[in-house]
């Protein structure tokens, strides 16, 4: 067995899930983060880093003989800190940054989507407000309003308030404004090295911040995977109408995408349509998915950045269900009350099938405290989506964090069973 010293670039909570996965794969013989955070320190050695720089990055990667890099956040891949591995010769898990413009550009991802024949919503690129407001009038409501850039999941509104559309919409210029997808959201990751793609289980986030789906969108606030209600044969038509066009797109066009796609899709009345794609692990889906993962990961993600995915076996998974809650600081997704203190079981490790991810969090003194909008995750496995839910709300009221909250109702109709199973 080769053994691997790898370097995960990012600090949140899908990079603190990335390295608990990577310190259970025997083949990672060193792990490191960089920043990491109070959660990565338990598991690997944490760096300091600029994480959008590809010179420190490379030196940091060279100092500790790294053998892969799996580059967590979006900002470094539209940097191009993978580009600048691969010139050092050192394998990235990730893409280039002319790839990762599938995340930075709502309107070049549209662009590929139309050149390889990926269902999507149709789409007006918007460089005024008044554009905006021709669009959404052609469209009608719900209105669907993005920002076209990088907005870290936050840059989006779905409203059928025509004056809050047009004022997101100021502030959101270039923006693209779709028409309104109804139906189930599906999150789908897929790990490629620019030739074969591989899928990890399908997932369902949370955007909005309240219950019900109520209030703003927000990076995500809960997780579930797998899909007790997915239609038969969901996976493999994602892969065959989405993810292996779009790898095939882009390979063509000489920007082969080497990392994880993720597509966000919508199971609509008129069939499979992607609402977005990612460059990169999504957020909090990872943190669900990878706990149920068997395979060494290490060995996996090494292989796509190396070109030889298509060796590797078929990924192995636990049965039963898994659960994500996220704990939020007062205020997110506005501006979070920081510097909340926080104490209780699970902050530094696993208890049997639960486990705290730390998102937004930071060390005073000995006192463990929030330093983000999303500040902690609670992440239980279960053998049904009722078992998971009720051990992740267990491990949550065991916390004392009073200047966290959460929703309460993360998969619980899929649980129930309310979710209708959705035609391909």
């Amino acid at each position: 067995m080769e053994q691997l010293t790898v370097l995960v670039l990012g600090g949140g909570g899908r990079e603190h899930a990335l390295a608990l996965a990577l310190a259970a794969d025997p083949s990672v013989a060193g792990l490191h983060c960089a920043p990491g955070n109070p959660g990565t320190a338990a598991v690997a050695t944490n760096h300091p880093v600029d994480q959008t720089s590809g010179d420190a990055v490379v030196a940091l990667a060279r100092d500790l003989d790294a053998d892969l890099v799996v580059i967590g956040p979006e900002a470094p891949l539209v940097a191009g800190v993978a580009d600048a591995l691969r010139a050092a010769g050192i394998p990235a898990f990730g893409p280039s940054a002319a790839a990762a413009t599938l995340e930075g550009s709502k309107q070049f991802a549209k662009d590929v989507m139309v050149a390889a024949g990926v269902p999507t919503a149709a789409s007006v690129y918007c460089t005024t407000v008044d554009e905006v407001a021709a669009a959404i009038d052609g469209f009608g409501p719900p209105y669907v309003v993005k920002q076209d850039g990088l907005a870290a999941g936050k840059g989006v509104i779905v409203t059928t308030d025509r004056d809050a559309a047009l004022a997101h919409a100021a502030d959101a210029l270039p923006a693209v404004v779709e028409e309104y997808l109804d139906g189930p959201e599906v999150s789908l990751f897929a790990i490629t090295d620019g030739v074969t793609a591989v899928p990890l289980l399908p997932a369902q986030d949370f955007k909005r911040v309240g219950e019900g789906d109520a209030g703003p969108n927000t990076g995500g606030m809960g997780a579930y995977t797998p899909l007790p209600w997915a239609p038969e044969g969901l996976t493999e038509a994602i892969m065959a109408r989405v993810v292996e066009p779009t790898v095939a797109e882009m390979a063509r066009r000489g920007t082969p995408f080497v990392g994880l796609l993720y597509a966000g899709l919508a199971l609509t009345s008129r069939g499979l349509r992607v609402v977005e794609f990612n460059a990169r692990f999504g957020d909090p889906e990872t943190q669900a998915v990878l706990s149920l993962l068997e395979s060494p990961l290490g060995e996996v993600l090494h292989a796509a950045a190396t070109g030889r995915l298509a060796e590797v076996p078929p990924l192995r998974w636990r049965a039963g269900s898994a659960v994500i809650v996220v704990l939020a600081a007062d205020g997110y997704p506005g501006t979070p009350s920081l510097g909340g203190a926080i104490s209780g079981p699970r902050l530094d490790g696993r208890d049997g099938d639960v486990h705290l991810v730390h998102a937004g969090t930071r060390l005073a003194g000995d006192t463990l405290v929030a330093s983000g909008g999303r500040v902690l995750g609670a992440v239980a496995r279960g053998a049904d989506l009722s078992a998971a839910r009720v051990a992740a709300y267990a491990a949550i009221d065991d916390l004392d964090a009073p200047t966290l909250f959460h929703r309460r109702d993360i998969a619980e109709r899929a649980a129930a069973g309310l979710i209708e199973t959705p035609t391909l």
